[in-house]
């Protein structure tokens, strides 16, 4: 299997950024309007980052990567955290640790979710990631990272976008080629 490899820039937050501040609970009756809801993320927690974010897909930087600390997608678990993230422009996530359920989900969504040291990476440097060889390159610091290997299983599910796409493909829990 070939590796995946996404380039692009960081947009970096802190610590302990749960579910609830990524979907705030006041913008609840817009789970069935997720291109709406995607619009908020993370409103309350750091108002300007869906404006950023959608400044680098814009700029033609890339993906836009969100970097965070430690305990990332923590609290109540909302299954649409991830899928949000995703339709607000994000095309990776580097955090020191996360939430197991919130990985998963992420994963499912087609969204990669690394875990590595993320206080060598700066708001807005360019990143290139080897998402199945567990390597992060920082593009401007010329710094590299180890980071997490995504299982060949979760990488292959990666490649086709999701959980999702990667059953109606394959049928089954098939990794090829």
């Amino acid at each position: 299997m070939s590796d995946l490899v996404l380039k692009g820039r960081a947009v970096k937050l802190g610590d302990n950024i749960s579910t609830d501040d990524i979907i705030s609970g006041r913008f609840a009756h817009l789970r069935s309007n997720l291109p709406e809801l995607a619009k908020h993320v993370l409103e309350d927690t750091a108002p300007e980052f869906a404006s950023r974010v959608r400044a680098l897909s814009a700029a033609g930087a890339g993906i836009a990567i969100f970097v965070a600390g430690k305990n990332l997608g923590l609290g109540s678990s909302r299954e649409h955290a991830p899928v949000v993230i995703k339709m607000s422009g994000i095309g990776a996530i580097l955090a020191k640790s996360a939430a197991r359920i919130f990985f998963r989900n992420a994963i499912n969504q087609g969204l990669p979710v690394l875990l590595c040291d993320t206080d060598k990476i700066g708001d807005g440097d360019k990143l290139e990631i080897n998402v199945t060889g567990g390597k992060i390159s920082n593009l401007m610091s010329g710094v590299t990272l180890s980071c997490s290997k995504m299982p060949p299983i979760m990488s292959a599910i990666l490649k086709e976008g999701g959980l999702i796409p990667y059953i109606q493909k394959h049928k089954d829990f098939v990794i090829t080629g």
